[in-house]
């Protein structure tokens, strides 16, 4: 349907219509736009210009609240502010957050906790409101309620899962509770770490256990840190029954000790892991290592070891494994050398992993352009539970110059010798 206007005077009458919805429309705009560029200045002055030019806008309304709860410290003027903002959008629950912090602050507990549960009902999984959340629940004393807001986080924040999982254990050092509450399976690797750095050794075999149980993959740096700890902490069998759980969960199945060889990846065909059971190595001035494909006795490759300088004490490089107490042992290895200079030579070495005692020293590795086989036998002692296998200069520290090829390396019950599943190589 077309309008048709025949007088002037109704010309005139939809001219001024329509320029005065314009002018109001543009007048709008631009208060609404000086408005937002006010709320940006984090001052009081201008959100306070911001407020009265948009006065229907919650997020004006919200940002002086918290000026005036946060850099004015002054709770009592950031309430009418916060709660005109939770009014205006109730479904903001940064807005309820903050409204319930300026309550607490002023003692309006039963109000602090109807904002409460109003943020967490329009948004119950945003990990920085839920981190808020629980915090203003351990000011309450009401740690339940903490303790699910936790939940939350470490559910949906890898940021805030350091600071979650400190909080929880200053909170409430209950890992039952925790792992059947709090922490969700993904965190477990976390919450093992955090418990070593604690030195909660029971605590963090539960963890564990957890983690095996649901056959729960694990990066392979937090299985070393796990077994490093252990080792250190005197806890040989469980660092033992650890490496032996996480072959599955690690991918660590070809790094298993068996009857045939309790020294793993004896023969070096497997990439060195510097971790665990397997070889660890650490740099040493005067010594240098590198797998040999060149030259191999028992696989593919062998281990190459140069050496060029004084104060060696060793070649860097040593295995851990795991023994039963008054069991006697074969030892066997091969070994090449070349241009080898200086007193004495370099040997193998097996000793108790921490009383240093020495059970075994093979003859000198020196002079051998072929393969030569070389070892001996040994028993633990009572108390032996962990035994260090290492290259070491003897004598200590004395300068020494050539190059050292080892392969084919063995360790095996006397009982296992000359069965074949113990038969030496």
């Amino acid at each position: 349907m077309q309008l048709k206007l025949r007088s002037p005077a109704k010309k005139w009458a939809a001219i001024v219509t329509l320029f005065s919805v314009t002018a109001a429309y543009v007048a709008l705009s631009a208060a609404q736009f000086l408005a937002s560029s006010f709320a940006d200045i984090p001052e009081a002055t201008w959100l306070k210009r911001a407020v009265w030019l948009d006065p229907g806008d919650a997020e004006h309304r919200y940002r002086l609240g918290r000026y005036e709860l946060l850099a004015g410290q002054s709770p009592q003027a950031a309430l009418p502010w916060l709660q005109s903002a939770a009014e205006l959008n109730p479904h903001a629950g940064r807005y309820w957050i903050d409204l319930a912090l300026a309550q607490q602050s002023v003692d309006d507990l039963d109000s602090e906790k109807h904002s409460l549960e109003n943020a967490l009902a329009v948004d119950p999984r945003t990990p920085e409101l839920a981190w808020d959340a629980a915090n203003l629940y351990l000011a309450q004393g009401a740690t339940n309620d903490a303790m699910k807001q936790f939940h939350v986080v470490l559910q949906n924040d890898h940021e805030l899962t350091w600071p979650a999982i400190r909080t929880c254990w200053r909170i409430h050092p209950d890992i039952d509770y925790l792992l059947g509450n709090v922490v969700p399976p993904g965190i477990y690797p976390a919450m093992l770490e955090f418990l070593i750095e604690k030195n909660e050794t029971a605590a963090a075999e539960k963890v564990w256990a957890q983690i095996f149980s649901l056959q729960q993959p694990v990066e392979r740096q937090d299985l070393f840190g796990y077994v490093k700890y252990l080792v250190l902490h005197r806890e040989a069998t469980q660092a033992a029954r650890v490496w032996q759980e996480s072959a599955g969960i690690a991918s660590l199945q070809a790094y298993e000790p068996s009857s045939a060889n309790l020294l793993v990846n004896g023969d070096f065909s497997l990439d060195m892991l510097n971790g665990g059971f397997d070889w660890v190595y650490q740099k040493i001035d005067g010594v240098s290592l590198a797998l040999d494909p060149s030259e191999a006795h028992s696989s593919s490759r062998s281990l190459r070891i140069t050496f060029d300088g004084p104060g060696i004490r060793d070649a860097g490089i040593s295995q851990v494994v795991a023994v039963e107490p008054n069991t006697s042992y074969e030892f066997s290895a091969f070994y090449k050398a070349q241009d080898m200079e200086g007193a004495g030579a370099m040997q193998f070495a097996i000793q108790d992993a921490y009383e240093e005692t020495s059970f075994l020293m093979s003859e000198d590795l020196r002079d051998a352009d072929f393969w030569k086989k070389t070892g001996g036998a040994f028993t633990t002692g009572p108390n032996t539970e962990l035994v260090m296998v290492r290259i070491a200069r003897v004598p200590t520290g004395s300068p020494i110059r050539g190059k050292l090829w080892i392969d084919g390396l063995q360790l095996v019950p006397s009982s296992n010798v000359g069965s074949p599943s113990g038969k030496a190589q």
